[in-house]
Formats: C-alpha cells, structure tokens, sequence
C-alpha cells in the first residue's frame, strides 16, 4: 500500500516535465542559402594561432547595427567556447538570461569608469550641455558644423561621393572578413541619403544650446527642425513613409569563403518549450530601427533611425546588405501626420541624448546599455504612437533620464517597460520582437536558424493556448513535490512506527 501514492506523486512529476511520446515537432526549414555556422568557420579555423583573439578583437568594433555588447565577461566565455571547442554552445552564445547579462554589463562599466558605481556616474554635470567637441564625437552632421550657420536646399542633388566600402569591411584572413557590402537596392542612393541623414541630425542639434541656426528647404519650404523637412517633402510631392522595422541583430556581420556566417547574440527567456524535456526558449536578440523611405520628384532616399552601440542616437544610412538569416519585419508603417510625428520623437530623443552625454560624459560604451540599447528609444515611440510596446530587451536606467529639458521623452522612457532586474517579460514582447510574423497559422518558416522555427512554433502555440509555463514556476512545482515527498516520508515513518509500538 506504501507504494501508491509514491506511484501517483512520479506520476505527477512525469506530467510536470510535460514529457509526451506522442509529439512530433515541425519540420526545421533549411538555412538561408550561402550561409555556413559560426561554429563550421570555427572549426577549420580555430587552430590558426591568435585567430581567436583576432576575432574577438574585431567584435569589440562591430558597427552600431544589431551589434551586441560584448563586456569582459562574455569576452571570456567567447574565448572559452572556441579554445574547448563547445561548438553547441558557440552557435547558441551567450544562451544567459538577463539576469546573467545585466550584472556582467554593471561590473564592465565600473571598471571602464575607473570602479565608479553606476550612480556615482549619473550626475556628473547635472544639466550641462554639449560642447562643440562632444557633438561632433556623439552626433554625425557631415559637413555641417554645430557652431557655423549653413543653408541646404533639396532642389539641388547631392553632391556628396558614392557609395564605397572603404572603412566598412575589414580582411581578417583566413578567407574571413568583417563588415558588410553594398545593398545593390539602395547603395546607388546613398549620396542622397547621406545628406538627408546628415541634415536631419543638423536641424534636431538646432535646439541644442550654443548651436548656430541651420535650415534646409525644399521649393519655397523652409524646414528649422527635422519633421519641418519631412512634411516639407510631402508637401512637394515625395511620398514618405517610415516603418518600425525589426531584424535579428547580427553580432559579428562575418564573411567566410564567400558566405554569411550566422551568428546571432542569444538570449534565455526562462520559457519552457512545450515537448521540449525541460530545454527553455532561447531566442537571438532583435535589432529595431525606424525608417524613412522617401520617393519623389527631387530625391530619393532611405536613412535609418536609433541608438546604437557607437554611443549615437541619430539617423544613418542604411544601404549596406543585410545578411538573409537576419531576414525584416515591418511592425508598424507611418504616413502623412504620423509619419512627421516619428520624426519629431526621433529628434527629441536625438536631444535628450546629447543632453545625457553632456551629463553623463563618463558613462563607459558611450552609454550603450545604462541609456538604453536600440530597442529602448523605438518602444519610447512605439508606446506614443501604439499605445503599448512589443521589443524585448529594453535596458535603459530611467533615474538616468531626468534633465527637465526633456520631459516628454523622460516621461516615454520611464513608461515603457525595463528588463534591468531580469524579470520576466511578457510573451507579447519577446513574440513581438522577432523579424517573423508567425500569422494565423502559427507557422515561423521564415526563420532559418536551425531549430529556432520548431522551437517558436510550440512556444508560441502554448501561448496562444495559455498553458505557457516558465521555468521558475517548474521548479517551484517540483520543489512542492519534493515537500510533499518529504511529508509522505514523515507519514510512513510514523506509520511505520505506531505499528511497531503496535506489534
């Protein structure tokens, strides 16, 4: 009889670790062609002496786009997969959750400002603004200066050089490089969309103090400020929309032999992938900009917007290739008002954060991850114009965001939510986040990484279904179980005893 309800509890913890025979996973789609691992360059090249070093020193400059912070910490654990060749783990770097990653990204940036705790850090020169040398280090304006007056007009086309690779793609050896080519879609553009890039920077410094007077025109339009020039250009025919566009940031934006190598930054969600024995969702970090795509009678162009991993909330050019694993979706397309009111959020965010590099001069990476990562300053917009927010991570210290300057973008920054703490972000975020939409049929076979598609579809089929389970919430039904084991024991024991005294 003592057997049975030990036979029920192993029961209950079969059901718990939601084992079933009887489930068959999706088929994986195939890799995007012409794309090898990271883990199959590595292989062949791991044992060339000092490649490794090469390689890490590289990522440590990988441009602002989808890049990653690679802090000591992961620095080490990088090393360590490649010289114990865990290729496993090498494709599914750093596979943390943000609990690992946030404290890796604190004790970094104590010791690049010399051991100073982060809030030490925070009020540096409370309400300072930017000198004519800082702009130019956290603001790209061409050849448009903060401390000169200058006119620009769109009627005339751009007299700025084509586009070139040079200083974008770095030949490492061994067959490898580092850094990506032309878009054949929008390189021939980019003198264009370099100035307007670089004019919209210029009209959102207009408000910064000290800052001489810029205008730009278009016909007999006069624009002083970055969405003054956007609805100027709708207003003379060009056709302008700005999408919110997410990707799978590429960590390394390698080349090898002629291919793209996946390597997506990996993080854990502490979901429990349904069938999954136990194994928890791990999904590739987003990369998430908004875009202007700009068709007319004057210019065409496309420029990009974010906060990037070089310090520098600004819009850009947009025209190198994106690898195809990296794939893009739209979440969201502004037109005519809405799109004019982006671009006023994106200029007072370039504003604030001039402010906040003013302020904070000392903050390491530029304020790459204190201030926020790319996701953050799209959610702040996203939030204004949706009302919600669907990216994952946002990593911004809101304490940081509290110069009166900036109230409005202060106000955005402090609503949206943060994922500092590690706590667990709602599914509708991390869902939210990827560069595939699985639609009505749940069907992720857009996602080319390899056991990422099966792995989504189940999640997200438990989602959709409420029986999603976290892994934290597993353990406390095993360590219930492990109670009520120990309670059993105690039952027996006394049983046990009472019939001895019996006997």
């Amino acid at each position: 009889m003592r057997s049975k309800p030990t036979l029920a509890l192993l029961g209950a913890l079969v059901m718990i670790s939601g084992c079933s025979d009887s489930y068959t996973p999706p088929s994986d789609p195939p890799m995007s062609p012409n794309t090898v691992m990271l883990s199959q360059m590595m292989r062949e090249l791991s044992s060339r002496p000092g490649f490794d070093q090469d390689l890490v020193d590289q990522l440590q400059k990988t441009g602002s786009r989808g890049a990653a912070l690679l802090t000591p910490q992961l620095e080490q654990d990088l090393r360590d997969h490649i010289l114990g060749a865990n290729w496993t783990g090498l494709d599914h770097f750093p596979g943390w959750d943000m609990r690992q990653i946030n404290p890796t990204v604190a004790i970094a940036g104590q010791v690049a400002g010399k051991n100073a705790p982060l809030e030490d850090l925070a009020a540096v020169h409370p309400g300072a603004s930017p000198t004519t040398a800082q702009t130019q280090a956290s603001l790209d304006l061409g050849p448009y200066a903060i401390d000169k007056t200058d006119h620009v007009s769109f009627d005339a086309p751009s007299t700025l050089p084509p586009f070139s690779i040079n200083g974008l793609v770095t030949d490492l050896g061994n067959y490898v490089t580092h850094g990506d080519g032309p878009n054949p879609a929008l390189a021939d553009e980019h003198p264009e969309s370099q100035r307007l890039a670089d004019v919209l920077n210029r009209l959102a410094a207009n408000t910064l103090d000290g800052a001489q007077p810029f205008t730009a025109t278009v016909g007999a339009q006069v624009a002083i400020t970055p969405q003054d020039l956007i609805a100027a250009l709708q207003a003379s025919g060009h056709e302008v929309s700005v999408t919110d566009s997410r990707f799978f940031a590429n960590f390394g934006h390698l080349h090898y032999k002629g291919q793209d190598v996946m390597m997506p930054f990996w993080v854990n969600t502490n979901i429990v992938i349904p069938h999954g024995h136990g194994r928890r969702l791990l999904i590739p970090v987003a990369h998430a900009e908004y875009e202007w795509h700009i068709r007319g009678p004057r210019i065409n162009a496309d420029v990009s917007y974010y906060f990037g991993i070089d310090g520098k909330a600004q819009w850009r050019t947009m025209d190198t290739l994106d690898q195809a694993w990296v794939l893009k979706r739209n979440a969201h397309t502004y037109r005519d008002h809405q799109a004019v009111e982006v671009t006023r959020l994106s200029s007072l965010l370039t504003v604030a954060y001039m402010h906040l590099h003013a302020t904070h001069a000392t903050l390491p990476f530029g304020g790459y991850y204190a201030l926020g990562v790319c996701q953050d300053g799209v959610s702040a917009i996203e939030q204004q114009m949706t009302g919600k927010v669907t990216l994952f991570p946002n990593t911004a210290d809101e304490n940081l965001f509290s110069d009166p300057r900036d109230r409005e973008i202060n106000a955005l920054i402090h609503t949206i939510p943060k994922d500092r703490d590690g706590t667990d972000p709602d599914p509708s975020r991390i869902f939210g986040s990827l560069p595939a939409d699985p639609g009505v049929n749940n069907d992720f076979t857009a996602i080319t990484i390899p056991g990422l598609a099966a792995d989504l579809a189940a999640t997200h089929e438990a989602w959709s279904a409420g029986t999603l389970e976290r892994y934290r919430s597993r353990l406390k039904y095993v360590l219930l179980l492990v109670a009520i084991l120990g309670i059993a024991a105690i039952g027996i024991s006394i049983n046990r005893r009472r019939n001895l005294h019996e006997f």
